[in-house]
């Protein structure tokens, strides 16, 4: 797999829209990863035999989902920033 040559920490350091070609590169990784889990989750919770194991993974796609809404914000939030520039 070829990895991306800018953390998350680099790119705050050096300024986000000072690379945003990577910045793009590591939400969409990040949206990648996120939906595999949901995917996951979102099986665990159908096929689970008991429902403690049904809540716990509904808790799991509840949080992915939110963590997939607070990507999109800050992407946006980072993109009004720029066009403010």
């Amino acid at each position: 797999m070829n990895r991306l040559s800018y953390s998350v920490a680099d790119l705050l350091e050096r300024g986000a829209m000072d690379q945003p070609q990577e910045l793009r590169r590591l939400f969409h990784r990040l949206n990648n990863q996120l939906g595999i889990i949901l995917a996951h989750a979102e099986l665990m919770e159908k096929k689970a035999s008991d429902e403690t194991s049904r809540a716990r993974a509904g808790q799991v796609v509840s949080s992915v989902l939110d963590a997939m809404s607070t990507a999109k914000e800050i992407r946006m939030q980072m993109g009004n920033k720029a066009s403010e520039a």
